[in-house]
């Protein structure tokens, strides 16, 4: 049976995708932010950063990076995952969601920035529950989600047809997206960034970010052994002493998600009001990376208008970009 409902609502005109298990009932929402100040942070990796942020940014929310195409949002996502790579945790993965022609050169910037590869990961490819437990057992630490480039993501720009195709796309790469998230999870990843979100009119009409909100609640904040159900559907009995075996702390996962700004100006991206139901709304954290203007030139500038339960700086942050990635300016 396919785990996932995939189908059109007529009153509201939106495309979701749900599970078959939508509520979680290990997470009890009175205490998710509890004891923030306290909590263990995970850090930026960008230098001069998390002492402005209370030490890093907190797991188990998500933070949402916003800036024009070429501000530097690929290379703070590399270096947050970079972050990671230590005794207790291994380097972060990457779900891409682009679906524009050009690329966001992730493996070129890794291999500069840290001299890491990054693996592909097939869409496409279909989950054994036989072999998934074995030590030989691999998947890719990068998915490309959408196969297609260069089509249009919003629901007013398709017809009928074109739109239906997208949710046959969808469904079909689900299975791959829980099975490689929840691989990582099991093996020590607790980093991951979502790259590639377009701007939309219409939040409510673009299938990114129908996308994003399924992946975010439905596998990265749910329960492992949720996740688990989801994947191994049938065959969890079976495997139900592995999948107890792998556990892993949902708590300890930080996720950064990375959205294209039509403004490039910084005062603008700031000033403009948030949609109803825009992710951003529901983001821990929001950091905005723009062009200030300075006498003659333009600088690189980032500002921090949301850090929930830590302390959040009220000073425009200049930085640089160099082969290492981001530097805040002292």
């Amino acid at each position: 049976m396919n785990p996932f409902r995939v189908r059109f609502l007529p009153e509201a005109d939106i495309f979701y995708c749900q599970s078959l298990q939508m509520s979680d009932p290990s997470i009890d929402k009175t205490d998710e932010h509890a004891n923030t100040m306290t909590m263990e942070r995970l850090s930026t990796g960008v230098p001069g950063l998390d002492e402005k942020l209370g030490g890093g940014l907190l797991p188990d929310t998500m933070t949402v990076l916003v800036g024009s195409s070429g501000i530097g949002k690929t290379q703070f996502g590399l270096q947050f995952l970079h972050a990671g790579n230590g005794e207790a945790e291994k380097p972060g993965i990457i779900y891409d969601l682009t679906v524009r022609g050009d690329s966001q050169n992730h493996r070129d910037y890794a291999r500069r920035m840290f001299g890491r590869t990054f693996s592909e990961e097939n869409p496409e490819r279909r989950f054994d529950h036989d072999t998934f437990f074995k030590p030989e057992e691999r998947w890719g630490n990068y998915l490309r989600v959408f196969t297609s480039r260069g089509r249009k993501v919003t629901k007013r720009d398709l017809d009928f047809d074109e739109w239906h195709d997208w949710q046959a796309e969808l469904s079909k790469h689900l299975e791959a997206a829980i099975a490689m998230l929840y691989f990582h999870f099991t093996h020590g990843v607790r980093r991951l960034i979502l790259d590639g979100i377009e701007p939309v009119r219409h939040k409510g009409e673009s299938i990114q970010f129908e996308l994003l909100e399924y992946v975010y609640h439905q596998i990265i904040r749910k329960d492992p052994e949720w996740v688990a159900r989801d994947l191994f559907r049938q065959f969890y009995r079976i495997h139900e002493a592995e999948i107890q075996n792998h556990l892993y702390p949902r708590e300890k996962i930080g996720c950064m998600v990375l959205y294209t700004a039509p403004e490039s100006s910084l005062d603008a991206m700031v000033e403009r009001p948030l949609d109803e139901g825009d992710i951003m709304a529901g983001a821990n954290t929001i950091i905005y990376m723009g062009k200030i203007r300075e006498g003659t030139k333009f600088r690189r500038a980032m500002y921090v208008s949301k850090h929930r339960g830590s302390v959040c700086p009220d000073d425009i942050l200049l930085y640089e970009i160099d082969d290492h990635g981001l530097h805040i300016l002292s």
